[in-house]
């Protein structure tokens, strides 16, 4: 069918539509039970917010805790050692491996700062007074738990998208960061971050709660050195240009090597050897679908997206800017309709197989 006549039925599946934070209109940072947990046992400081819970299954969202692999060394594997990384062991995993200001960058992405929603006011969703929250809360050991949080830059409120976090994993090759993809060095990202996102942009709010400045020159720096660090997971099926070695691969993997090349497009966005073109682009779903509200969010126009790299993208549920897509045959289903590229249910497996190897 045309996207206009599925537009005028009714017919796109309501799981594709945008999805809504927990509760859209108060929106906020909102973590996995796990990682609550963790956090609570490691350091006694408690991410529980009073007003709402957490939404998605732990078996949709990733390995936790996830592996750390350092670019500049690739023969250590995983240095984390099983271990969510926090302010209480950072110094004893990383001394010695990284340089001092390595070192310094990387505590300061695991030193709790005030937020929004956790923080010392009243102004709080947090039974007790809090220190705030990590970078690390979000990206857990770099990577990301699917924290959720609504984007800082876009009103009014039922129009703000909700965020999935995205991995830290190979910020040394992109070029486009933040909610928006306005920032365009890891440096700014960082910087944002602290200054506005944490505070739903709201210089007055942050000041009040307590922002915390970070001097550009050397923190921002040394924590944007480790970011730049973190590599993606070993993919021992690929070759030196980030394709598929025939000696290593399976069947269904050639053939969804040769459909994501060929017949579904998605190397146009997706090139190797990152898979990410480092690009924005609108895939103008609005086309199957008429404007509506879902549970405080109005489904709408997404308008241009980022291309994330899809090296690793296994590890890295669930999808999409907004999270809504749950699995990778959900992400490839999506894409089938949206591209209306008309592929068979074997070519479909053979792609997620193929995206399973990056």
């Amino acid at each position: 069918m045309k996207p206009d006549e599925i537009r005028e039925k009714d017919l796109w599946p309501k799981g594709f539509l945008p999805l809504p934070h927990p509760n859209h209109p108060e929106g906020g940072m909102l973590f996995p039970g796990f990682h609550i947990e963790e956090i609570k046992k490691q350091e006694a400081r408690d991410l529980t917010r009073f007003d709402l819970d957490y939404d998605l299954p732990d078996h949709f969202l990733p390995e936790f805790p996830a592996p750390i692999y350092l670019t500049t060394r690739p023969d250590l594997g995983d240095v984390s050692q099983g271990k969510v990384v926090t302010l209480m062991n950072y110094y004893e995993l990383f001394n010695g491996i990284l340089n001092p200001k390595q070192l310094e960058g990387l505590r300061l992405l695991v030193t709790p700062f005030p937020q929004q929603q956790f923080n010392q006011t009243e102004d709080r969703r947090s039974a007790l007074p809090s220190r705030g929250v990590t970078c690390f809360d979000c990206h857990v050991n770099g990577h990301t738990n699917a924290a959720t949080h609504l984007v800082g830059d876009i009103r009014p409120q039922e129009f703000r998208h909700r965020l999935d976090t995205p991995p830290l994993r190979g910020v040394n090759i992109q070029r486009l960061f933040g909610s928006q993809r306005a920032l365009k060095t890891i440096e700014d990202f960082t910087e944002f971050e602290q200054r506005a996102a944490y505070f739903d942009g709201d210089p007055v709010i942050a000041t009040k709660k307590g922002v915390n400045i970070l001097e550009r020159g050397s923190q921002v720096h040394f924590m944007a050195e480790f970011q730049a660090l973190l590599d993606f997971p070993p993919a021992p099926k690929l070759d030196i240009y980030g394709k598929l070695d025939p000696a290593k691969a399976n069947e269904s993997e050639l053939r969804g090597q040769g459909i994501f090349f060929g017949k579904a497009n998605c190397a146009v966005c997706h090139p190797a050897p990152y898979y990410t073109d480092n690009l924005m682009h609108n895939l103008k779903a609005e086309r199957f679908y008429k404007p509506r509200m879902v549970n405080g969010r109005m489904a709408s126009a997404d308008g241009p997206i980022k291309t994330f790299p899809l090296r690793g993208i296994k590890d890295s549920p669930p999808y999409l800017h907004d999270g809504r897509l749950l699995t990778l045959e959900d992400t490839v289903e999506f894409f089938n309709l949206i591209q209306q590229l008309n592929l068979t249910e074997q070519e479909k497996k053979d792609l997620v197989a193929f995206m399973r190897a990056l």
